[in-house]
């Protein structure tokens, strides 16, 4: 029987992401983990924070001195003394008491949501730091949607925990433990029959912990898979409309979507169980209340029971009991939740780049420029080796050509000069440095890499241009665009050097984008240039002018090109050809025709498709 669309879609999802790198995680509630992300209230501790406390105490000590007032005073005995002097003077003293709470809580929510939004701040500007400084390895595991939900959602929601969870967790115990100790002051066998209940709350209530954390882990593992989903759909729009696979893709997204909403009812629905509970709790709270407390009323005060005023003050107390229990209940939840999100937040946080500095790492200044590689081997993983013991010496001022098939190790190269990645065996060295002895940043801001598929950023012509050398004046970008030949394209522009291009460049054909790259990488001055394909999207015109700029662009520079256009790298000094890297043979164009080993056979089956062309 033929599968259904749908079926296919399934199918498609399952498969998709059953090696995603997101999992559920089967751990206790994490205590190491929870002091760690407390660790981010330190730069708060000597202002807002302690503001906040000193707030929350103060609301708390007259919630709980209010029904007191009420009863054991006011009642049992302003009013059974028939006492209108102290009975007016409590209704003036609980009122100022009332306005004392009203303005310390102006202040705690006032101070508690700047340290709330601050730590969330602080936490996001840190992860995003830390991303930024992985190796590329870490990249190539992870789709750009996944590593966004951390950075975002996951980070989100970790908001609310700090905004009102902490202070608010705090309020909590302390008045549970408040109206513990009244009650038991108060009537300790009255207290003890209501509190009855407790341990089977508490049971009932431990049983739900794992599997409502489990649940939310879940949430973040679909909000995850449906962001990556979203990214890769909308950069490879054009692909899916080429193709009319948007009713194939809209499917696909469905099951995603559905997944997502199943996994975030099924945690609603598992958080939503406390709450009734704890409802349950209080109502069986409430009838032991009325049921022995009328008992301890009628037996009177001298054969141990209560007075009014003391039942009243139960009452009072037994509405505040279970209130802090309920959202004690909410706020574990809200613990949970920040524990799924913390957890895959410190994944991130305490991944290690495989590319990282020594502590004694050198500054690498006034580079020349002469590239090593002594029997450098190199693998991407166990299976398959990049790289078989390659030997380069590349001189200062020298332009070298890397040609080869597909996968022959050519962009490794370059990879392995910028410190991408570091070999597995042997040694890149420039000018007699080990690069994995050397600062990272001052490596590589003396390299500018130009790329097939060139990365515009959002924002201006001028402000592309001047990525790589922020400092660099409007006059050095406009010179940097003249001699790459981009400002002839820039010029027909709206607004010249100030417009706004959108994400990628797409307003700008991919022969202009790669026009502003050779630009941005003159502007950064590097004594290093790699061209990687540099040109293939480049039409004839566009050529014609990128190769008069090469030859400023190359002046006093080491530059590797890799390429496979012949007019690109004849003029090399050397070009060597590599297969399933190893180096085949190496040359300057005219010896390596001579010879007719690989290259002259790469050069002839280009002219071969050139004159079918």
């Amino acid at each position: 029987m033929a599968k259904s669309s749908e079926q296919i879609n399934k199918n498609r999802h399952l498969k998709r992401f059953h090696y995603t790198v997101d999992q559920a995680v089967e751990k206790p509630f994490n205590w190491q983990q929870m002091w760690r992300l407390l660790e981010y209230l330190k730069p708060y501790s000597k202002t807002y924070l302690p503001g906040a406390i000193i707030a929350m105490l103060v609301s708390t000590a007259v919630r709980l001195t209010v029904p007191i007032l009420i009863g054991k005073v006011a009642i049992d005995v302003a009013i059974s003394n028939k006492d209108t002097g102290m009975l007016t003077n409590l209704v003036i003293l609980i009122g100022v008491l009332y306005l004392i709470n009203y303005i310390g809580n102006i202040f705690r929510i006032k101070w508690v949501n700047i340290l709330g939004q601050g730590v969330i701040y602080d936490l996001r500007k840190h992860l995003f730091s830390h991303v930024q400084r992985l190796s590329h390895r870490f990249f190539d595991s992870r789709s750009a949607g996944s590593i966004l939900v951390r950075i975002m959602n996951d980070i989100n929601s970790l908001q609310e925990l700090f905004t009102n969870g902490i202070i608010n967790l705090l309020m909590d115990i302390i008045s549970l433990i408040g109206i513990v100790v009244i009650l038991l002051v108060l009537s300790p066998k009255l207290a003890l029959a209501i509190m009855v209940i407790l341990p089977i709350m508490f049971y009932i209530s431990t049983k739900l912990r794992r599997n409502i954390r489990r649940a939310w882990q879940n949430v973040r593992i679909q909000q995850s898979r449906m962001n990556s989903h979203l990214n890769e759909s909308i950069q490879g729009i054009r692909i899916t409309q080429s193709f009319s696979q948007e009713k194939e893709n809209a499917a696909f997204f469905n099951g995603v979507n559905t997944d997502y909403f199943q996994s975030l009812r099924m945690a609603t629905k598992k958080s939503a169980l406390f709450r009734p509970f704890v409802e349950m709790s209080n109502a069986i709270g409430t009838i032991i209340l009325i049921t022995y407390g009328a008992y301890l009323i009628i037996i009177g005060v001298e054969n141990g029971g209560i007075a009014v005023g003391e039942f009243v003050t139960f009452a009072f107390y037994l509405g505040m009991f279970w209130e802090p229990i309920s959202r004690l209940g909410q706020m574990y939840n809200q613990l949970l939740m920040a524990m799924a999100a913390s957890e895959r937040i410190f994944e991130f946080l305490d991944e290690q780049p495989n590319v990282s500095e020594k502590e004694n790492a050198y500054q690498l200044t006034d580079m020349k420029g002469h590239i090593e590689f002594e029997n450098v081997q190199f693998s991407y993983d166990a299976d398959r080796i990049a790289l078989h013991e390659i030997s380069l010496d590349i001189k200062q001022g020298q332009t070298i050509a890397l040609v080869g098939h597909t996968g022959s190790g050519k962009s490794t190269i370059a990879n392995l000069i910028s410190r991408f990645y570091d070999p597995t065996k042997g040694a890149v060295k420039i000018d007699g440095h080990d690069l994995q002895d050397v600062q990272l940043d001052t490596l590589r801001q003396q390299i500018s890499v130009v790329l097939q598929d060139t990365f515009i950023f959002s924002g201006t012509i001028m402000e592309n241009i001047r990525f790589g050398q922020p400092t660099a004046t409007d006059e050095q970008v406009i010179e940097a665009a003249k001699v790459v030949g981009a400002d002839e394209f820039i010029g027909r522009l709206a607004d010249g050097y100030a417009t706004e291009v959108e994400e990628r460049g797409n307003i700008l054909s991919a022969g202009e984008r790669q026009l502003l790259s050779f630009a941005r990488a003159l502007l950064a001055d590097p004594r290093i240039l790699i061209l990687d394909e540099a040109t293939a999207s480049i039409d004839t015109e566009t050529e014609v002018k990128i190769q008069n700029a090469l030859k400023r662009l190359l002046n006093g520079r080491t530059a590797i090109i890799i390429a496979h256009r012949l007019s690109t790298i004849r003029e090399s000094d050397t070009i060597y050809v590599l297969e399933q890297g190893k180096v085949l043979e190496y040359g300057s164009h005219e010896q390596l025709m001579e010879h007719r080993g690989e290259y002259f056979g790469l050069i002839k089956s280009q002219f071969q498709m050139l004159e079918v062309m």
